[in-house]
């Protein structure tokens, strides 16, 4: 955040940090002459307090700083800011100022090691390559289930076929065999 401050005035800005928690803050003054350095009527006062009044940063006279603590309790810490009273004309200066607290606190470009990228980026390949083989063998699959529907198609066609076809037989045989009979009980004078 960027917050403008005038000499004699101070400016404090508050968050709320649960125990425990990490707690990382960087300040510092804008230059309003870029090339040449800032001059002494815009150095700064920089305390950082706990909610019970413990102090845990203190810079006289800076441009710009850090800190990071554990906080030891829990509640609203404040960062105050205030330019000193100067002979000097009433001036007012910008200060960039960021805090972060807890997960946001930590710098995780430093937790993730080359070694361990490079291992952890080994095994995405790895799943990577496991995925396609499982997307490929799905493809191959369904070219499979289609190819089994349509030989069960076929197949069943062809049996109603047949099985139409052996009817036509049986129906027929057997009316031959009536047709025999008859004529054979004609010729014999039974009928």
């Amino acid at each position: 955040m960027r917050f403008e401050l005038q000499t004699g005035h101070t400016k404090c800005i508050s968050e709320d940090v649960k125990n425990n928690a990490m707690t990382v803050g960087k300040y510092s003054v804008v230059n309003p002459n870029e090339g040449y350095p800032i001059p002494d009527t815009h150095k700064i006062v920089v305390k950082v307090t706990s909610p019970y009044g413990n102090s845990y940063h203190y810079g006289d006279h800076v441009d710009s700083g850090n800190f990071a603590f554990t906080a030891a309790e829990a509640g609203d810490y404040m960062a105050c800011f205030w330019i000193p009273d100067s002979k000097a004309a009433a001036s007012t200066i910008t200060i960039e100022f960021e805090w972060r607290t807890g997960v946001a606190a930590k710098d995780w470009s430093k937790v993730a090691k080359k070694g361990k990228i490079e291992v952890m980026e080994f095994e995405l390949k790895k799943l990577y390559d496991t995925v396609i083989s499982i997307h490929d063998e799905m493809f191959y699959l369904r070219e499979r289930e289609e190819e089994m529907q349509e030989l069960n198609k076929a197949t069943n066609s062809k049996m109603f076929t047949f099985s139409f076809l052996s009817l036509v037989v049986c129906l027929s045989v057997a009316g031959l065999q009536l047709w025999h009979l008859k004529t054979f009980f004609e010729r014999k004078k039974l009928l």
